[in-house]
């Protein structure tokens, strides 16, 4: 039997067994793909520490890509679509354009899942197994993560709401509710992300020196924090614009480790951006409870974070025979051919093929 003869009909065996009794419960599951791809993880595995070799970066990177999808109509993927006739990419829109990335791996991992378990692992289990490796990677928890999702046929296209790193605690709250995410420990949980990666400095330069329209920087900075960032982030003079696009760590201590330092940086008033320092400084909030908490405790941060992350993943997924499995996460598929059917009349019929 020819290799490709036996991945045709392995491909059919797996749609076959897919479109059985997990579809039809939809529902996520650890061992969705147990039957019809159950290297997925290590293939995802490998392909990111390759990546971690060139970019340290990358692991935040998947993060930030997984809660970006899923902020928007759920973890679908949609983030992932490029533009074209049909769809207005999410990647232009403002919370995404010249932020999100790792793209490149993603199509990485997509083509390598492709030549094993073809029409199999969605695009949008491959944002959510990515973040959990990212995470454990990177010295954080491991958990299993609940599979089945299917991608999207559609883009949110440049009109979506993010929590945004300007947002007071209030509106963070509120648009953490908005998608079905609870407004303590979530919130909390899920911005301790920002333990690892880095950040533009048009994200925090208002901060250093006109916080507010003050004229002032943020009282809730701490000054000698305030002019070691002030250094890295200079006032943009001559019209030269490139300071905004200059990175900045978002921990300073262990930069690229995901551990609870993000929560001791906040009681030092030393988070980077103000929806960070928010979570800590806004006075009588009960975050700064869950704060003081995972400060003082890493692994209660972990165990929230794995909770939090699971709930986030599970925000509106497609499963059953909703949405595709992508081929190019880029892009959705095509279109089946017609085919040309004769009835018992002989009268000609154009179908679809299955």
């Amino acid at each position: 039997m020819s290799s490709l003869l036996h991945s045709l009909l392995a491909a059919l065996f797996c749609a076959a067994f897919l479109q059985g009794s997990l579809y039809a419960q939809a529902q996520l599951t650890p061992d969705f793909y147990s039957q019809c791809c159950p290297n997925v993880t290590n293939i995802i595995s490998d392909i990111l520490v390759d990546a971690f070799t060139s970019d340290i970066r990358i692991g935040a990177s998947f993060i930030r890509l997984h809660f970006h999808d899923c902020f928007v109509n759920g973890c679908d993927g949609s983030l992932l679509l490029d533009n074209s006739a049909t769809i207005v990419s999410e990647k232009e829109a403002p919370p995404n354009n010249n932020s999100v990335r790792g793209f490149d791996v993603v199509d990485r991992m997509k083509a390598a899942l492709e030549s094993v378990c073809p029409g199999v692992v969605s695009c949008a289990d491959i944002l959510t197994i990515a973040s959990e490796r990212s995470v454990f990677l990177s010295g954080g928890p491991e958990w299993e993560v609940p599979l089945g999702r299917r991608d999207s046929l559609l883009s949110g296209g440049l009109d979506i709401v993010m929590p945004a790193f300007f947002d007071p605690l209030d509106e963070l709250k509120r648009k953490f509710v908005l998608v079905g995410l609870n407004n303590n420990t979530d919130i909390v949980a899920l911005s301790g992300a920002h333990t690892f990666g880095r950040a533009q400095c048009f994200t925090f330069i208002d901060r250093l020196y006109n916080f507010n329209g003050t004229g002032e920087s943020d009282p809730t900075l701490d000054a000698t924090f305030a002019r070691t960032l002030r250094r890295l982030c200079p006032i943009p003079t001559d019209g030269n614009t490139t300071v905004f696009t200059i990175l900045t760590n978002l921990d300073q201590n262990t930069t690229d480790a995901f551990d609870n330092r993000y929560f001791t940086n906040l009681q030092s008033n030393r988070g980077l951006l103000q929806s960070d320092q928010e979570l800590f400084s806004t006075p009588g909030a009960d975050t700064i409870e869950i704060v003081n908490n995972f400060a003082s405790n890493q692994t209660a941060f972990f165990e929230s974070f794995v909770v939090s992350m699971i709930r986030m993943g599970n925000l509106r997924p497609l499963t059953g025979n909703e949405g595709e499995i992508r081929l190019n996460c880029r892009v959705v598929n095509a279109p089946p051919p017609a085919t040309i059917t004769k009835s018992s009349s002989n009268e000609v019929n154009f179908v679809s093929s299955i």
